[in-house]
């Protein structure tokens, strides 16, 4: 018994003596960590090109026209006319145009990632051959093409092929991304290791099955890159839109907006409130889907 007491003492006493070392460790460790006080200047500066448009939009959105054209533009609106959002939503048949938008981006997003996926694929395990490696320098090529000079040729071939509808405008999404979403998928997938697809095929697994139960899953981190580029170019484009869509019904949301545009003047408060309602879905898809962009980054960055 006295043994046992004698034990207990000596490590609680061996256990005073260590706490003030990890202590001071921790305190010293901390003391290290100083703030980049620059960086943080860098950091603050940046976020105010953001916060100030983005609060003159808020405010314009909330003002009637005639506090629009007094003051500095700053001064929050009083009283404020929520009726902007009630016109912009009537104004721009808010519902339909969102919905057209909705189903273009949606489906161009879906097969973007599947078509250049699996087109990257082919390209980065066979770039050793000359016939891949034309057809990926032929692709980075088109990079350097601007759109207007292509752009009435489009015009035409599209009405000929019956393409001027939602459906048409997802396919030219996807074709015309094709160029830079396998610039990223091919760098990335040239370093995943090799010997990863060689362990599938001993196991007996096709070209297809190893490309979607091992390429596939590690691709998540490009995924959400190129889902969220063309998430954003889809929902945002106007020229596009305007020069393929013939249907009024089918007009997407910057389309629609343009109706705010006038001649000889514009309607900058129902317009600035448009613009809002036009950016909240992007806001909430985003407020909902970072999880899954945050967990693809991270599990690329352990790969």
């Amino acid at each position: 018994m006295t043994t046992t007491t004698n034990t207990s003492v000596q490590i609680e006493d061996a256990t005073a003596a260590v706490r003030p070392r990890v202590r001071r460790r921790v305190r010293d460790d901390d003391d290290t960590r100083r703030t980049n006080w620059w960086a943080t200047a860098l950091i603050a500066v940046c976020s105010l090109t953001i916060l100030v448009p983005l609060y003159l939009a808020v405010v314009v959105a909330l003002k009637t026209p005639d506090q629009l054209t007094s003051g500095t533009g700053f001064e929050w609106p009083n009283p404020v006319r929520w009726e902007n959002f009630a016109d912009a939503w009537q104004r721009t048949s808010f519902p339909q145009a969102l919905a057209n938008t909705a189903f273009i981006t949606v489906g161009s997003v879906v097969f973007t990632l599947l078509t250049s996926s699996i087109v990257a694929y082919a390209i980065a395990r066979n770039i050793h051959r000359p016939f891949f490696k034309g057809v990926f320098f032929y692709l980075l090529a088109a990079l350097f093409i601007p759109f207007p000079i292509i752009m009435l040729p489009l015009v035409k071939q599209t009405s000929l092929l019956g393409m001027d509808n939602q459906v048409g405008m997802i396919v030219l999404y996807t074709i015309y991304g094709l160029s830079l979403n396998i610039f990223i998928y091919t760098a990335y997938i040239r370093s995943i290791p090799i010997e990863l697809e060689e362990a599938a095929r001993v196991d007996g697994a096709s070209t297809w099955r190893v490309f979607w139960q091992v390429i596939f899953p590690l691709l998540m981190p490009m995924n959400a890159t190129v889902g969220i580029l063309t998430c954003v170019w889809a929902w945002n484009d106007f020229i596009m839109p305007l020069v393929v869509l013939t249907e009024p019904s089918a007009r997407t949301l910057p389309l629609a907006q343009y109706v705010f545009q006038g001649q000889f003047n514009t309607d900058y408060t129902v317009a600035f409130a448009s613009y809002l309602m036009a950016m909240a879905p992007l806001l909430i898809v985003y407020i909902f889907s970072q999880r899954w962009v945050i967990s693809g980054v991270t599990r690329g960055s352990i790969k």
